[in-house]
């Protein structure tokens, strides 16, 4: 194996791995709790548009129906299209650390889903081949004759 290939590997895989599952596994619940209509029922008011590189989240403030509970300065996953400054829609607080769920749907619990399981199975990958490794180094050698 080349140096750099070995070097994504051994280094690369459990970076990925860690990474994956880390991410995703935090809102893996709140999101399929939020794809199947649970969670506190509210109103996010869009405050404004953060954008990055690749794409861009809308931050603001949520208020439950009943007005139970207020979280400030949230994203809102699965968001609509068009939203604008000032818009409310209805959405839902499932617990994610650091949003609420539009009620029209999305697909952030897929997005989830994947990155916990891609990193599950790099880890797995990663483990099996240190194994291999690890048996192949002490497996002895053919006898001297």
């Amino acid at each position: 194996m080349a140096w750099r290939s070995a070097f994504i590997f051994w280094v690369g895989l459990p970076v990925i791995a860690a990474a994956g599952f880390t991410f995703g596994i935090f809102d893996l619940v709140p999101a399929w709790q939020a794809k199947a209509g649970s969670g506190v029922e509210g109103t996010f008011t869009a405050v404004r548009e953060d954008c990055g590189r690749r794409s861009c989240d809308w931050r603001g403030d949520w208020v439950a129906t009943d007005g139970s509970a207020r979280r400030t300065d949230v994203i809102l996953y699965d968001e609509p299209d068009g939203l604008t400054v000032g818009q409310q829609v209805a959405a839902r607080d499932t617990g994610a650390r650091n949003g609420v769920f539009s009620d029209e749907g999305g697909y952030t619990w897929l997005i989830m889903t994947a990155l916990v399981v891609a990193g599950l199975v790099a880890a797995v990958v990663w483990i099996l081949a240190l194994v291999r490794v690890i048996r192949r180094r002490r497996t002895p050698g053919p006898a001297a004759t």
